[in-house]
């Protein structure tokens, strides 16, 4: 992944803002979009793709989202997500290799904190595996 020595999936999504399209804020009914970054990196053999999305009430807090880790290179499943969370059809939900199963949601920050080592964790082993 690059840039190197960058540490988490995470990391790699905060700190590569040249990277990232940081489009100006959206409304979307009564809800504001809070977020909308996208980081590409070289990953197992080709293109990795991270995205967050999310969406808050008046009050600020979260109440929509979208977390996607994607490798199109490896898998056409999803359209290339190998792993992803969101809540677009009013549950909580875990997108893996193209299988969906709910999910407990224990508020946006401890989901997107999984999230990011979950994804950090993937891309390692693809990268071992190569």
């Amino acid at each position: 992944m690059e840039p190197e020595g960058s540490g988490s999936a995470y990391q790699v999504l905060r700190h590569t803002h040249h990277l990232c399209k940081n489009l100006p804020m959206a409304k979307r009914g009564s809800l504001l979009k809070d977020t909308d970054d996208e980081a590409r990196f070289r990953c197992a053999g080709g293109v990795g793709i991270l995205r967050e999305e999310v969406w808050v009430d008046a009050e600020g807090k979260v109440a929509q989202y979208n977390l996607a880790f994607l490798l199109p290179h490896l898998s056409g499943i999803d359209n290339g997500r190998v792993l992803g969370y969101d809540n677009s059809h009013g549950f909580h939900e875990r997108h893996f290799m193209g299988q969906v199963s709910r999910v407990e949601f224990q508020g946006y920050p401890a989901l997107a904190k999984g999230f990011y080592r979950e994804a950090e964790a993937l891309r390692r082993s693809y990268e071992e595996k190569r």
